[in-house]
């Protein structure tokens, strides 16, 4: 792509978030770039659940879809690229991103950040290869189909004892692992020893299994235990080193929003996973992306309120 793109707005990331953002903008007759680097965090995942009408589908294939309805419209540019360059440019945007020989420049009214987040996966070297297929990270996506299985937590983070219950509310036999570094109070032990979640505080040295699945967990000193599946809670990182702006961020380094995306700094907004409470499903943040394209739109056409957030 050569010369100069002027846009409306310029969207960041094209996961459910930033598809919606961009469909819903681009129908509200708003010039759009779309610039995504196809680098999702939910790559591993086979199947999503509970998306309306897309049960089941896998993520690849949705975004797939929302790519291809958002390049249907002719106010909407698509590229793939990495942006290296998001800056304020007097009351516009100034955006560069490169990628697979494309160098994209363009300026714009607003911008839309819909980057997601980078996964930190505790140090076990199998985890990845069982990570999407017997192990899963969002509970509300994938628990119904574990019901009723022999499950293991990993949980390194201060958060674990509600993460446990949670999962506790599918499974019957649910052990977690601390590996060591989470820790875990009285009061904490005895809310998971009601709900008959075991823990293991020993350190994990791996996952066990083969091509048929999961098999057990191996702590280092050589015990197995018997697991086929559970779930693993990563760190989440929001990369934003490309933006030449502060927004603010939360303890958590999540940008933070009020409750239609806009951020602290105007013409700025963002979107998704990587905004609070951080990850969330995918019907979830197509959702919040549909928000967030009614406040820029709302914010271009200027002098209106917005009435959602006027009523509290």
């Amino acid at each position: 792509m050569t010369g100069l793109l002027t846009v409306d707005v310029v969207v960041v990331g094209a996961g459910p978030a930033g598809l919606s953002a961009a469909l819903n903008l681009v129908r509200a007759k708003r010039s759009v770039l779309l610039v995504d680097a196809n680098r999702p965090r939910n790559a591993a995942t086979l199947r999503s659940h509970g998306f309306l009408t897309r049960d089941g589908v896998s993520p690849l294939e949705l975004r797939k879809l929302g790519r291809a309805e958002v390049e249907g419209y002719a106010e909407a540019t698509v590229v793939q690229a990495v942006v290296d360059r998001v800056a304020p440019d007097g009351d516009r945007w100034s955006v560069h991103a490169s990628g697979r020989g494309t160098e994209v420049e363009a300026t714009a009214r607003a911008v839309v950040v819909a980057t997601g987040l980078r996964e930190e996966l505790p140090a076990l070297p199998m985890l990845r290869a069982f990570y999407g297929t017997a192990v899963h990270s969002c509970v509300e996506c994938d628990a119904y189909e574990k019901a009723g299985q022999p499950l293991a937590f990993i949980c390194e983070t201060d958060d674990v004892v509600d993460r446990a219950l949670l999962i506790a509310a599918w499974a019957d036999d649910l052990v977690v692992y601390t590996n060591g570094v989470a820790t875990i109070d009285d009061a904490g032990r005895a809310r998971l020893a009601s709900a008959g979640v075991r823990v293991d505080e020993r350190e994990v040295a791996d996952l066990e299994g083969d091509r048929s699945g999961m098999t057990g967990v191996r702590l280092a000193d050589g015990h197995v235990e018997h697991r086929v599946g559970g779930f693993v809670r990563p760190r989440w990182h929001a990369d934003l080193d490309w933006l030449d702006a502060d927004p603010g961020r939360d303890a958590e380094g999540l940008v933070v929003v009020d409750r239609s995306g806009r951020t602290s700094v105007p013409g700025l907004y963002a979107v998704g996973d990587v905004t609070p409470p951080g990850p969330e499903q995918l019907i979830v943040a197509a959702g919040h992306g549909a928000v967030t394209a009614a406040a820029v739109h709302r914010d271009l056409v200027g002098g209106l309120t917005d009435l959602r957030d006027a009523v509290q």
